[in-house]
C-alpha cells in the first residue's frame, strides 16, 4: 500500500507515514512503555489515542491512523481559537483521569521529569500543536506519546499552556494570539478545571516544563539526532532565552491570571 508521510514533529520528522489506516513509526527503547500506556487507555475505554497494532515487517510499530487534523504550520485560524483551547484544556483532563489507574513502575521510560512533578500519574509531555488531532474544531485525540512518562497533570497542563497560550515573548508570536497569552492561559485552566493547589503549582512548574524541553532539543541536537539539529539553531536558542526573561519578568502576572 502506498506511504504517505505525515507532517509535523521534529525528532521523527520524515519518518512517520500513513499506511491505509494506519501509521508507522521507528520504534525506541521506551516503546514498550509506550504500547502498554496505549493498551491501558484502550482498556479503560479512552478514545482519544492511537491504539497499538503490532509490529510490521520494516520493525516499525504499527498504529491506527486516527482521523481529523492537526495544527500544523501554517497554523490555520480554527486551530488558534479560544474554542479549540478549551477544547484541548478538556481533552488533557479526559486522558490524565484515564491514565490515574495506569502503573507505570513496571516499564522504562523516556526523559524523566523533575522530582517534584514526577508523581501523580503519566504525563504525555508533548502536547504540542501538531500532536493533538481536531475534528470540526474540537479536540478529540492525542498522538506522538514519544516523551510520554510520569508526570503530574500539573507538569503536563504547564508544557501544554507553554504552547498554546502561548506563553513568550510577544516578539516571537506571529499570529492572533499574540497579546493574549495570559488570557488563553487562564482560558486553557479553566476549562481544564485544575483546583487551587494546582493553580498554585503551575507557576513554578510553566518555567521546569520550558527548561526540560530545552534540554531535550539542545542534548538531541548535540547527539546528531536530525530533526533536533535542524530546530536547534542560534535563533532557536536566542528564542528560548527570550522566553525564560518573559517568564522570569511576568511570573506575578501569571499567578494574577491563574487566580480566582
Amino acid at each position: 500500500m502506498t506511504e504517505v508521510p505525515l507532517l509535523g514533529g521534529t525528532a521523527n520528522r520524515g519518518l512517520v507515514h500513513r499506511v491505509g489506516d494506519t501509521v508507522r513509526r521507528p520504534l525506541r527503547p521506551t516503546s514498550a512503555a509506550t504500547h502498554a500506556l496505549l493498551r491501558h487507555l484502550e482498556d479503560v475505554g479512552f478514545d482519544g489515542a492511537p491504539r497499538v497494532l503490532g509490529i510490521d515487517d520494516a520493525g516499525r510499530e504499527v498504529l491506527t491512523y486516527v482521523p481529523g487534523d492537526a495544527v500544523t504550520v501554517p497554523l490555520p485560524d480554527w486551530g488558534l481559537t479560544d474554542d479549540a483551547l478549551r477544547s484541548t484544556g478538556e481533552l488533557l483532563r479526559r486522558f490524565h483521569d484515564a491514565v490515574a489507574g495506569f502503573d507505570p513502575a513496571p516499564h522504562t521510560w523516556s526523559h524523566p521529569t523533575p522530582a517534584a512533578f514526577r508523581g501523580g500519574g503519566i504525563a504525555h509531555n508533548d502536547p504540542n500543536l501538531d500532536n493533538v488531532v481536531f475534528r470540526d474544531g474540537r479536540a478529540v485525540a492525542l498522538i506522538d506519546f514519544d516523551l510520554a512518562a510520569p508526570g503530574s497533570p500539573v507538569w503536563d497542563l504547564a508544557t501544554a499552556a507553554r504552547l498554546w497560550a502561548p506563553l513568550r515573548s510577544p516578539s516571537d508570536v506571529h499570529d492572533s494570539r499574540r497579546g493574549r497569552g495570559l488570557e488563553r492561559l487562564r482560558i486553557l485552566v479553566d476549562a481544564y478545571g485544575l483546583d487551587d493547589p494546582g493553580r498554585a503549582l503551575l507557576v513554578d512548574a510553566l518555567r521546569d516544563a520550558h527548561a526540560w524541553m530545552v534540554a531535550i532539543v539542545r542534548d538531541g541536537a548535540r547527539d546528531g539526532v536530525p530533526g533536533f539539529a535542524a530546530y536547534w539553531t542560534p535563533d532557536a536558542e536566542r528564542r528560548a532565552q527570550r522566553t525564560d526573561a518573559w517568564m522570569e519578568r511576568n511570573t506575578e502576572a501569571i499567578r494574577a491570571a491563574l487566580a480566582r
